[in-house]
């Protein structure tokens, strides 16, 4: 292969060797620029890329340390009345009580309510209240009523540390 191009390259006429190794300089510049050119842009983008990324890190420093203090905070401790006491009291809290419709207790940590129509938002901030007294959402089921916003809500709430 290599004597062949040799062979070619010293069959051309010496004008024509000039022109061909002008256009392979001038290819190989035009290459050349185009790799700069591109390398520039590529690093344009990646400067900007790394500012968002900063940014980001820095947030997630401060949600780290965010969530190492409140894993350092001390849980409060369950509260010591039977579950639908409980329940029936975070109901009448959080005014649903015109919405329940049902309210059965399996056992002391095991509770089923059912809500007829409720304002969707109503029912999940009940829920989110809840938690702070360490009862978890077990099941639920939620259907749509025909209002806006508003929904029906069987649910099994359970002690979180209950299983």
């Amino acid at each position: 292969m290599k004597a062949k191009l040799r062979q070619a390259w010293e069959s051309r006429a010496p004008r024509e060797r000039v022109v061909i190794a002008i256009l392979a300089a001038l290819t190989g510049a035009a290459l050349y620029f185009w790799l700069v050119q591109a390398g520039g842009q590529a690093h344009t983008r990646l400067q900007a890329s790394v500012v968002t990324l900063r940014a980001q890190a820095a947030t997630l420093e401060q949600q780290a340390v965010e969530l190492e203090r409140l894993r350092a905070t001390p849980v409060p401790p369950a509260s010591p009345t039977d579950l639908r006491t409980l329940v029936e009291g975070q109901v009448d809290a959080s005014g649903l009580t015109d919405t329940l419709t049902k309210m059965d207790a399996a056992d002391a940590n095991q509770v089923v309510v059912a809500f007829g129509p409720v304002e969707f938002a109503a029912w999940l901030n009940w829920v989110a209240s809840l938690k702070s007294q360490h009862v978890r959402l077990s099941a639920c089921r939620i259907e749509a009523q025909p209002a806006p916003g508003m929904v029906s809500v069987t649910a099994t709430l359970l002690r979180a540390s209950h299983r």
